[in-house]
């Protein structure tokens, strides 16, 4: 009875409708929510009052066709891209930053726009490029770690000089812990991280708007009305939400009040407007969704290293975004540029949040069908054994 029990679970965990429900679920939510905290900013600039929300929806839609796409892809072809597309990524980090195609958006030279195309963060495809490159590295049983190290490394250099400082840490988080997972000498990623400490500690005092963060930090009661005063109402805003929340449209701290609010703090928004119960349905959906991803990951290990370890990469580099979003806006980590997955305005973000998932959907898919086609070789075998023995048993019946 056990072992069924577990087989069912393992079957729900690796059902691609589920998957689909927890992300279909997750990217109506945010848009929900992220159309309730923008209408007011967008009335006030004498915008049509889903003006931001339906910019997200393009984005949505758009990410949604390419995951159809992605859907009907051979995985060996996603395998062969994964060089190919490393180098594309680090093209377009080139070209953001020394070309006249990158955009500066208040002083941080991050976005890129070429002719028709909207503009957008090539740091965000680089997420992508470099767990695909990783995957199909490991998987391949290569021994030497300097390649994706140095691949790695570069990609944050490139992602720090775009002044996208916290970007940055997650890229290098997700990264190496990817690689510790595919394998990655551990020994030699130690001496790699320590020799990072001491550039990471002078790249966060080298600016001044940084050291005020940590600041507002390490004292919340300096200064409330300046360095600390969005985190403060951040706090206030989730705080005055109680337990059933003023209800969606409802909220006051949009009016000005808690400057992002539809961007990096929109969790406190939330918080706000949906109250304990909108945060602990945010909370069950990332969990499923966190749990599913690594039950993929588990799952696959030992039969198919790449889905494996595309699947730990993806999770980990969505969830970790989702953690540090939620723990600056409670002030448990100082304020980082972050944005939420699924629920931030940024049509980027969401962009690529919703095409890596459509890469583990497709994980999930191929696996399922696998363990099928399994099972019924399985029961083939098992049912020509049983006809096998019942021929035997014949025989020896009415012939011996």
């Amino acid at each position: 009875m056990r072992n069924k029990h577990i087989r069912r679970e393992e079957d729900l965990f690796l059902s691609p409708f589920v998957y689909f429900l927890v992300l279909f679920s997750l990217v109506l939510y945010g848009l929900t929510i992220m159309y309730s905290a923008s209408y007011y900013e967008a009335l006030l600039h004498s915008l049509p009052h889903d003006y931001f929300l339906k910019r997200q929806l393009i984005f949505a839609l758009m990410a949604f066709f390419v995951g159809i796409i992605i859907h009907f892809i051979n995985f060996k072809f996603i395998e062969i891209m994964s060089y190919p597309l490393s180098i594309v990524s680090i093209i377009l980090m080139l070209m953001t930053l020394f070309t006249p195609f990158g955009v500066t958006i208040l002083g941080a030279k991050r976005w890129l726009a070429i002719g028709p195309i909207p503009s957008f963060q090539p740091s965000e495809f680089v997420k992508v490029s470099t767990i695909l490159f990783i995957a199909k590295y490991y998987k391949d049983d290569n021994k030497r770690d300097i390649i994706p190290i140095a691949l790695v490394l570069l990609n944050s250099a490139l992602i720090l000089l775009q002044k996208d400082y916290s970007t940055t840490i997650v890229y290098l988080v997700t990264s190496f812990s990817l690689l510790l997972i595919c394998g990655c000498n551990f020994k030699i990623m130690s001496v790699i991280a320590l020799f990072l400490v001491p550039p990471a500690f002078l790249a966060l005092f080298s600016q001044g708007y940084r050291i005020k963060r940590i600041i507002s930090f390490f004292s919340p009661s300096l200064d409330p009305s300046g360095l600390n005063y969005q985190i403060n109402n951040s706090l206030s805003a989730i705080a005055s939400g109680g337990f059933f929340g003023k209800s969606i449209g409802a909220g006051y701290y949009k009016k000005g009040i808690l400057p992002e609010v539809q961007n990096d703090f929109i969790f406190a928004h939330l918080g706000e407007e949906a109250g304990f119960l909108g945060i602990l349905l945010l909370i069950i959906l990332f969990l499923l969704f966190t749990q599913i991803g690594y039950k993929v990951a588990k799952t696959n290990y030992n039969s198919n290293k790449f889905f494996s370890f595309v699947s730990f990469g993806i999770t980990t580099s969505i969830v970790l975004q989702a953690i540090i979003n939620m723990m600056v806006v409670t002030a448990l980590l100082p304020p980082t540029g972050i944005p939420l997955p699924f629920f931030s305005q940024g049509g980027t973000n969401l962009f690529f949040t919703i095409i890596l998932v459509s890469i583990v959907h497709k994980i999930i898919y191929e696996t399922s069908n696998t363990k099928s086609k399994n099972k019924i070789v399985e029961n083939d075998n098992s049912k020509l054994l049983n006809e096998s023995k019942y021929k035997t048993d014949y025989e020896e019946m009415y012939f011996d």
